[in-house]
């Protein structure tokens, strides 16, 4: 009777992960002979469906490619990342990367309504729950710990946001002033961004708001801050943003949506984690902060009373 050899193909991986999405297809394509049936089809899932596997969670993937989510793993695995979202943010930052186009995005908006009366309004819909999905894993909630411990320790926060993002850095920096008075919005008005950032260095931090097309300001203040020996914590929509470089840490939120504009969804559900986290473990002077803040608020009459 013949020895049976135990099948190891799926275990070998690769040492370095693959960089970008045209590697990984290329070392998929490679391996494909060698794999498992169960990875076969998986691998031909990923190949022919890379916008899907940004997109989708890892269960609605398994279930299309008629796998189980067990076998995506080990197909990440088998190519060398640590984990599935680890692999998979491969394929989302490569999605995100084309140019934006406003112009373009605007007709194609057109064309969804010329469909059905209701596309563009589901289409954006499912956009939506899409960017914040994505945004609730372990590995951001891991980072979201560590950005609110920077912040909480940190002397001075400054809040870079331009454009498209000026939304993003205005709302951060409201909000996270009523429990973190140490908290100031840069606006480089009148070209007084070199001026606003001089007073920050080593101890403090700089929140970074920037999606494609980025702004040239925003880079300015990022090389102003690290320049100072300022920590950067960086939201941006890829990691292939010119402003992840000589971050302490990056966010990549998506921001994908029929809408002819960048979506800031993500961003801003960001924002609303990261100062709850900060409120929620950092010292009580924060939650006094939050009850003098409406105290005062209340006293001046800037709220209406309702009955």
């Amino acid at each position: 009777m013949q020895d049976h050899v135990p099948d190891n193909r799926e275990s070998s991986t690769v040492e370095t992960p693959p960089a970008d999405l045209e590697t990984v297809k290329q070392q998929l394509a490679d391996a494909y002979p060698e794999l498992s049936p169960q990875l076969k089809l998986a691998a031909g899932y990923v190949l022919e469906h890379p916008v899907e596997i940004a997109f989708q969670s890892i269960r609605k993937s398994a279930n299309s490619a008629e796998v189980t989510a067990s076998t995506l793993v080990r197909l990440a695995k088998r190519l060398g990342f640590e984990s599935y979202e680890q692999f998979r943010e491969i394929f989302q930052s490569a999605v995100q990367a084309g140019p934006v186009e406003l112009s373009g995005r605007a007709s194609q908006l057109r064309t969804l309504a010329s469909q059905t009366d209701d596309q563009v309004f589901l289409d954006v819909g499912d956009a939506a729950f899409d960017n914040i999905g994505r945004l609730f894993t372990a590995n951001n909630q891991a980072k979201v710990r560590e950005a609110a411990k920077r912040l909480l320790d940190a002397r001075k926060v400054a809040v870079v946001g331009f454009r498209d993002t000026f939304a993003c850095a205005y709302h951060f920096a409201y909000v996270g002033r009523i429990a973190m008075p140490n908290i100031q919005l840069i606006r480089g008005q009148e070209g007084g961004l070199l001026t606003e950032l001089s007073a920050y260095g080593a101890g403090d931090v700089v929140v970074a708001f920037g999606f494609e097309p980025y702004c040239n300001e925003t880079m300015r203040a990022l090389t102003i801050a690290r320049q100072q020996g300022v920590s950067p914590i960086v939201i941006t929509d890829t990691l292939r943003s010119p402003l992840v470089p000589g971050s302490a840490i990056t966010f990549t939120v998506a921001n994908a949506t029929p809408h002819f504009f960048p979506s800031i969804l993500s961003a801003i559900t960001l924002i609303e984690v990261l100062l709850a986290e900060c409120v929620a473990f950092g010292p009580d002077d924060l939650v006094d902060n939050v009850a003098s803040f409406e105290s005062r608020m209340r006293q001046m009459g800037a709220y209406v009373e309702n009955g």
